[in-house]
């Protein structure tokens, strides 16, 4: 049993910030930035590929809900919400997971994106076949 499904079923303690039926709002155990969360369906799915619409859209309106939430409690001028899907790209639990990522003035955390040169025509065209 994965790591997230023991702390849905309470076999390991968590810092719970939201629960409802279907969804769990933990704090992070690795506190990128003071607050930084994580949205978890009670149900199992691998990643954001695997995940059914129903239970998708239920885990990003308690993202939105816990989003303000730390909002209102906290000195926070910022979020970064996000899902990383697959090893590859960062992903270690293969449960899915959205992170919220408070954002404060000098904060440390970097999340860049980097410019390249590519033909989008030929890329919208590959997406599309």
């Amino acid at each position: 049993m994965c790591v997230f499904c023991k702390i849905v079923n309470g076999e390991i303690p968590s810092k719970k910030i939201y629960e409802d039926e279907n969804v769990i709002g933990i704090l992070d155990i690795s506190q990128a930035t003071v607050g930084h969360s994580l949205i978890i369906p009670k149900k199992h799915y691998e990643n954001i590929l695997s995940i059914d619409d129903i239970d998708y859209l239920n885990v990003m309106k308690a993202v939105k809900l816990v989003t303000n939430k730390i909002g209102r409690n906290l000195p926070v001028k910022g979020f970064n919400i996000l899902n990383n899907c697959n090893e590859a790209a960062g992903q270690t639990v293969m449960h899915f997971h959205v992170h919220i990522l408070p954002r404060y003035d000098n904060d440390d955390l970097k999340i860049e994106f980097k410019s390249h040169e590519l033909d989008l025509d030929e890329i919208q065209t590959k997406i599309n076949l």
